[in-house]
């Protein structure tokens, strides 16, 4: 595992628990993919190739006592909304474009339904 950059160390400041999931999101992403542009903003990381196509916050998107403890929230941007327990909001920001929230706690929910969807999100965001 690689170690973080000093901007991804300073992002996880206040959510240490949390850095090793992201660093096994960040090794998935980037193993996956031939182009992979990441920026560390004050509230996410951003995932790019042409677009952006996933992004990791710690947006609360459920009630802070149902988030579990060391969480992560992955955002896609997909052409068609997923219908799955595991997204916990989903909104249409405009005409065929679908924000999911996806929170993720565990490392063995960086499955390949996840997988999946990053992968499409990649193809979304490179065909735009």
């Amino acid at each position: 595992m690689r170690e973080p950059d000093l901007d991804t160390l300073m992002f996880f400041d206040a959510h240490l628990e949390a850095l090793p999931l992201y660093q096994a999101f960040e090794e998935l992403i980037v193993a996956s993919f031939p182009v992979v542009n990441k920026r560390v903003q004050k509230t996410q990381i951003t995932f790019s190739n042409r677009h952006v196509f996933a992004c990791v916050s710690f947006a609360r998107v459920r009630r802070k006592a149902e988030l579990p403890k060391g969480y992560l929230v992955v955002t896609l941007g997909l052409p068609v909304p997923l219908d799955s327990e595991r997204i916990a909001v989903k909104t249409e920001p405009y005409s065929g474009r679908w924000t999911h929230h996806i929170v993720v706690s565990k490392p063995e929910e960086l499955d390949e339904e996840l997988r999946s969807w990053i992968r499409e999100a990649y193809a979304f965001a490179d065909a735009k």
